[in-house]
């Protein structure tokens, strides 16, 4: 029998779901950073829906896949990461010694989609009181851009990277800390003002980055040492969103506009070409999923080998969501080219975004439908 611990962090995630994180466990801080826009000092009525911990349950004649997971019904660990996961009715509950984002983040997206709500990467905003969906793969320009819009009249800020949609349409928002890079300087030089942590020169962002994605899995089973790694590493600076829009208004919900999916191509330019919801819906469950942490994308693959979230249940289950959240909004590809840098490239989608959303917003306001074009 699993007993939560009294003293705990707790959050709430838009009044869908609560996370009750053990205060004393070594996956705390970093969760305490990460989902800092959630946290209340209420507890939940009832257990929690995401529990985490480093208490291990007993997982009495648990199979095996080789030498990678140890399974039962309701529970897979996976051995290398001391990582395990129990789904137990409604409840999620995860448990290690190391650093546990990476494993929540998809039992979150999972423990929502359950509450009407799917888990997208997105650059959120919202213009007028609609929220704007800018789903896009890192590095497209969608920090930038964001930092464009809040300089512009009728904008607020949402999030820059995950954020939910729900059944009824509606934007929920995340506003966790940002993660501001060298070739953000000329956008953000308020971020750069006095003394601050080093950063590698831009070019060298890449390089370091991708070094950084090599090491991860292995430094986060050690959470000193990457909470030390996080905080001075060369490659970006955490920052909050009240300090990077100071005075600006973090909007938490609106209903949803339009949803434009930003691309870098090998065109020479930008162009701009309307898709069905359904195109849509299928590139934020894709985008979602391959933006994840390498150990994200392995919860969701264990989950699903072990058959304690299949494949078709995890998917379509989410894909039913996205497509009642999209219903009768516009959607749309935006096409960017690669060699723009991330200046170029947010003047370009913020120039699209202008042209586009008033004819949008006037249509809706007027009661005027939009079925989407078929891809």
């Amino acid at each position: 029998m699993h007993t939560e611990q009294t003293r705990s962090l707790n959050f709430d995630i838009h009044g869908r779901v609560t996370i009750r994180v053990d205060a004393s466990a070594p996956a705390a801080r970093q969760l305490q950073t990460m989902l800092a826009c959630f946290a209340t000092d209420k507890d939940s009525e009832g257990p929690a829906d995401i529990v985490v911990d480093d208490r291990p349950e007993l997982m009495p004649d648990a199979g095996l896949l080789e030498h990678e997971l140890a399974y039962t019904e309701n529970s897979v660990r996976f051995q290398a990461d001391r990582v395990q996961v129990v789904r137990d009715g409604r409840q999620w509950r995860v448990h290690g010694p190391g650093e546990l984002l990476t494993s929540v983040v998809p039992i979150l997206d999972a423990a929502m989609v359950g509450q009407g709500a799917g888990m997208i990467h997105a650059a959120t905003m919202a213009y007028r009181g609609h929220a704007i969906a800018l789903p896009a793969a890192g590095g497209t320009g969608k920090t930038s851009t964001a930092a464009k819009l809040m300089r512009r009249e009728g904008w607020s800020f949402m999030g820059d990277d995950w954020a939910f949609l729900a059944d009824d349409a509606t934007m929920l928002g995340y506003a966790k800390p940002m993660f501001i890079k060298p070739h953000h300087r000329d956008i953000y030089p308020h971020l750069f003002e006095g003394v601050r942590k080093p950063l590698v020169p831009s070019q060298l962002s890449q390089t370091v980055g991708r070094l950084t994605t090599v090491v991860h899995p292995f430094v986060i089973r050690y959470p000193r040492v990457a909470d030390f790694s996080r905080r001075w590493s060369p490659e970006h600076r955490m920052v909050e969103p009240a300090a990077a829009f100071p005075g600006r208004k973090v909007t938490t919900s609106a209903p949803l506009a339009a949803a434009i999916y930003i691309e870098r191509f090998e065109g020479s330019r930008s162009r701009l070409v309307e898709r069905s919801r359904d195109w849509m819906v299928d590139r934020m469950l894709g985008n979602f999923h391959i933006e994840m942490a390498g150990f994200s994308q392995q919860v969701v693959t264990g989950l699903a080998a072990t058959s304690v979230v299949p494949w078709r249940e995890h998917f379509a289950a989410k894909g039913d969501v996205l497509t009642k959240s999209l219903d009768g909004r516009p959607c749309h590809l935006l096409q960017v080219p690669s060699a723009y840098s991330a200046d170029e490239a947010s003047d370009d989608i913020v120039k699209h975004l202008e042209q586009l959303l008033p004819s949008i917003l006037d249509e809706q306001a007027s009661g005027v439908g939009h079925s989407g074009a078929q891809s």
